[in-house]
């Protein structure tokens, strides 16, 4: 059957499982949209107020369901408003297709209007893009995209369609959904190898990061280190994979990691890392990183191996499978000293969180908001952050209790990011979404509001407001002489008065109890609801890596710097 270029992309979509995508339309993608319209029960788009959001939006579906984010805008300014989402999905291993329409082939190369090539600024930042010639190709590109997008390491994949290729017909036949591309297996020898190293280990310590997070992991993680009696930290990547309940879990290590979580790492004589880059915020100074452990390193991609730090055994391939199989031929094991040390770093831990408290100038503490939080959410709540202190705060004190719980821009960095997160997040989970940001993110991205608001989205924006940009002014604080060089951002805006012109309802909260009526009320709300939440200025993320450190030089206090 004959059908358009256009008609063909939105077929397809939902012949790969697709049910919902993103976007915003123009005039290059008109052709695709009005094939939306058609096809509005069986595919649902979500318009957002800029494509920035959209993008945002398909990655925090993407991380809330396992499937892939799809995303669709128009050519020119509408395709470069994309980037910083894509960006943000390469660098975090993101699976998402985004679909761009350009000017038609004629036209291409001649500064027409609104042409960009998208394919060009793209190049760095996309597992793979295409710029679709011809009709013809249109509906396997469509699928090897996704192919190329949910395949061993995942990633955003770009698909440009000129205008005339969308007017175009061409035969059109359904297939299935694509699989992704089989994985190859690590060598029974490598595996033999790894084994060897844990059955040898006396403090052995199991580091989870993004490629382990949701990949159906968690009770084979649980599983291994029981039998090896062993302790599980993670990378701000690889929060929710583990329930925090668990009580070998000692959650994320690295800059502004766990107290125990960091000493485990650093006393640990062998680290069995699974899907970790060992990234500089993981590491701190990578010649003083776990120098006196042995390092085994599982991972689908080759390139990530001996890449930051130097492995004893590098296990390449198909994660699940190669930790299986370690799992199946380890040997049982006891090391009570190794118990004692953990739970020492564990008490000192609570002594130092409890000694911060008492210190505290303000009776509104982060830690006080996030156990309210902790106590008033439930387990199916979905929490997503925007980036600075807030976004730290919250990978120290929330607890996750399942997977892909947690959306958030890890490796890029991104403010602005979480509240289009958080409304896709929502989207594609079902359940409440809490969007903890700061009033710097939050300022960058507060259009999305709109988008909450017309789908009746249930997002709590959770605005931890302290007047300044919080974690930039903590560095000025500690490593730059307090010159706060445009940080204090003394503005005038009402978060309040702008969420009732938005259309939702919000409220300002100063004190623990005010805080946990509103987070209350806003659970119970069917739809979007704003509390802004006023905090001091000084309040600082610790523990603390200086940069260019080590564990030998954490910060547990104000006064050690």
């Amino acid at each position: 059957m004959k059908i358009s270029g256009s008609r063909i992309v939105i077929e397809t979509l939902i012949e790969q499982g697709v049910t919902d995508v993103f976007g915003y339309p123009g005039g290059q993608v008109l052709n695709i949209y009005d094939e939306l319209y058609k096809a509005s029960d069986r595919l649902n788009h979500v318009l957002a107020a800029h494509e920035q959001g959209a993008a945002h939006a398909a990655d925090g579906y993407s991380r809330a369901t396992g499937k892939v984010g799809v995303v669709i805008a128009t050519s020119g300014p509408g395709a470069t408003n994309l980037v910083t989402g894509i960006a943000t999905a390469m660098l975090d291993s993101i699976p998402m297709v985004a679909i761009t329409g350009n000017v038609p082939t004629s036209l291409i190369g001649r500064d027409s209007f609104q042409e960009i090539n998208i394919t060009g600024v793209t190049l760095p930042i996309t597992k793979h893009n295409y710029f679709v010639q011809h009709v013809s190709e249109l509906a396997d590109t469509i699928r090897e995209a996704f192919q190329i997008a949910k395949s061993g390491r995942p990633g955003p994949v770009l698909i440009d369609i000129p205008k005339d290729v969308q007017i175009a017909e061409w035969d059109y036949e359904p297939t299935g959904i694509v699989p992704p591309y089989p994985q190859e297996e690590a060598s029974d020898a490598d595996i033999d190898r790894a084994v060897a190293l844990i059955n040898q280990a006396k403090r052995p310590y199991i580091y989870i990061g993004g490629g382990a997070a949701g990949r159906g992991m968690t009770a084979d993680l649980m599983a291994l280190a029981e039998k090896i009696d062993g302790y599980i930290g993670c990378t701000f990547m690889g929060l929710s994979a583990l329930p925090n309940s668990y009580p070998r879990f000692l959650g994320m290590q690295g800059m502004h990691g766990k107290y125990a979580s960091s000493m485990a790492n650093k006393e640990a004589d062998l680290v069995i890392g699974v899907g970790v880059r060992f990234s500089d915020r993981a590491t701190g100074n990578t010649a003083k990183y776990c120098k006196n452990a042995k390092i085994i390193q599982l991972d689908t991609d080759l390139s990530e191996i001996n890449k930051n730090v130097k492995v004893e055994v590098g296990l390449i391939g198909n994660i699940v499978s190669s930790f299986s199989r370690i799992l199946e031929r380890c040997a049982k094991q006891e090391h009570s000293e190794w118990q004692q040390t953990v739970e020492r770093f564990k008490a000192e831990a609570k002594a130092i969180e409890e000694q911060a408290e008492a210190k505290a100038t303000t009776e509104m503490t982060p830690k006080k908001i996030f156990d309210i939080i902790n106590e008033v959410k439930d387990e199916t709540t979905v929490i997503a952050t925007d980036v600075g202190q807030h976004q730290m705060w919250t990978a120290q004190y929330v607890n996750f209790e399942r997977p892909r719980r947690f959306a958030s821009s890890g490796g890029l960095g991104t403010m602005g990011y979480g509240l289009g997160a958080a409304i896709g997040a929502q989207i594609g989970s079902g359940d409440k979404t809490v969007l903890i940001t700061g009033d710097g993110s939050f300022g960058m991205n507060l259009n999305e509001l709109a988008t909450a608001v017309t789908y009746n989205t249930p997002v709590i924006t959770v605005i931890m407001n302290n007047g300044v940009l919080g974690m930039v002014r903590q560095w000025q604080t500690l490593f730059y002489g307090k010159r706060y060089s445009n940080t204090v951002l003394g503005r005038k805006t009402d978060f309040v008065k702008l969420a009732d012109a938005f259309g939702l309802p919000g409220e300002r909260v100063s004190t623990p109890e005010e805080f946990r009526a509103a987070f209350e009320r806003a659970m119970k709300h069917d739809g979007p609801y704003l509390i802004d939440t006023l905090i001091d200025m000084d309040e600082f993320v610790l523990p603390m890596l200086p940069p260019g450190g080590s564990i030998e030089d954490i910060i547990t206090t104000k006064e050690e710097q």
